[in-house]
């Protein structure tokens, strides 16, 4: 594991065109040494052309990138063994079993623990005896996984690395970045769900039509998200309770409805001003109140727009993985 300091990606006016389309304008980017970072974005927002950038899987029209304190064109496969790679459109259509296929790729990616390669497919509840053609989408997302994560890499870049997988295992490929993090290897992903990222990333960056519109912490993006409240009153007090929330700042779109056996219920969206609706709230008599945890995922999609179903990126030839 690398002692290096600084960052473990870095880009600077990274462009990237496919003929009249521009899937990146100007990236800049730094992802810490030792970090857990997110990318989300909607279907073509540039994600998947990043990480391949990085990979030098394809090569920029603009601009210069750094990974782990080299350039992609002149690491060359030195530099590939330092990375795991997982792509988001994951081809696996080989007849070798599972453990076959993963030897092959431990020759490429240099050294792998003994039994690094069992205890990841334990963990993962995939059986690596079976012919890779046959397994399910889910189970060959596993070993894309365990191919990505057995060599214990300086850097992961994993993109939509949950897809597929069903829940319980989420949980456990969340542990293994925490795992890969408190070990100080960094970790790139995207998704474009939050909460695939959430749970994991310390930062996120948001990127729509190749540019990055916000680049938080997620929890500065938690205290900055809408929160959906409801307070329940008596009917004879809804007026006043009315009066009392429209006036505080933050409140947006106050509603009150029935809501039976006499009470009313008063509901609106609150943002980052809690203290204010908590301290005015305590001054009526309530007889309920929810207030719900922050939407991250209403939040994102306020910087897509309307539009979240763009068109997918240009593909330009993958690879299973970035061991060349």
């Amino acid at each position: 594991m690398t002692t290096e300091t600084g960052a473990a990606v870095s880009t600077r006016g990274l462009v990237k065109r496919y003929g009249a389309t521009t899937a990146l304008h100007g990236l800049d980017l730094d992802i810490p040494r030792g970090s857990v970072f997110g990318m989300i974005g909607p279907n073509g927002a540039g994600k998947t052309t990043t990480m391949r950038l990085l990979l030098d899987i394809i090569r920029p029209t603009a601009g210069a990138l750094d990974v782990l304190g080299r350039s992609p064109r002149d690491g060359g496969a030195e530099l590939r063994r330092r990375i795991g790679y997982l792509p988001g459109e994951l081809h696996l259509g080989t007849r070798v079993k599972g453990r076959e296929l993963l030897a092959h790729y431990a020759e490429i990616s240099g050294p792998v623990r003994p039994g690094a390669v069992d205890d990841l497919a334990d963990r993962l509840g995939v059986d690596l005896g079976r012919p890779v053609r046959s397994l399910s989408k889910g189970n060959k997302q596993k070993v894309g996984l365990i191919q990505a994560f057995m060599h214990e890499p300086e850097l992961l870049v994993l993109d939509e690395p949950t897809s597929g997988l069903d829940p319980l295992v989420q949980q456990e490929f969340h542990a293994m970045l925490h795992e890969a993090k408190a070990k100080g290897q960094t970790v790139f992903l995207s998704s474009h769900v939050l909460s695939e990222v959430q749970q994991t990333a310390h930062e996120i960056a948001i990127l729509k039509e190749g540019r990055i519109v916000e680049r938080s912490t997620v929890a500065a993006l938690r205290e900055n998200a809408v929160r959906h409240v409801k307070v329940v009153v008596a009917e004879a007090d809804a007026a006043d309770a009315r009066a009392a929330l429209d006036s505080l700042p933050g409140v947006a779109g106050l509603a009150a409805a029935p809501n039976g056996a006499g009470t009313v219920a008063l509901s609106a969206t609150l943002d980052a001003h809690v203290d204010a609706f908590v301290k005015a709230v305590a001054r009526l008599d309530v007889i309920d109140l929810t207030m719900e945890e922050p939407d991250l995922e209403e939040m994102v999609l306020a910087y897509y727009g309307t539009d979240v179903s763009s068109t997918a990126e240009p593909v330009e030839a993958d690879r299973t993985a970035a061991k060349r």
